[in-house]
């Protein structure tokens, strides 16, 4: 006996992960600029490089989050590491 088929648990998953993802966007909004998560391409267009340059760099140390197969980039942290980077 099949209580839920396959296709309406996973609409029902998919629906519960893109809530989750919504509240938390609507939360970080209200952190301070450079609390909230960006995108690959958020990160690199506000940095002025190319996302192969941003790859190289999380290669070798920029920190990031990875939330399935999305990567994400606190910006608060990725300001800390360059400065680092600069005194050195």
């Amino acid at each position: 006996m099949e209580i839920i088929n396959q296709e309406a648990l996973s609409r029902c998953v998919r629906d519960a992960v893109r809530a989750e993802l919504q509240e938390h966007f609507k939360a970080s909004e209200a952190l301070p600029q450079d609390e909230r998560l960006l995108s690959k391409k958020e990160l690199s267009e506000e940095l002025g490089v190319s996302l192969v340059t941003l790859t190289d760099w999380m290669k070798k140390g920029l920190p990031f989050l990875r939330l399935h197969k999305r990567v994400y980039f606190k910006k608060s942290e990725v300001l800390k590491i360059m400065q680092q980077k600069i005194k050195e």
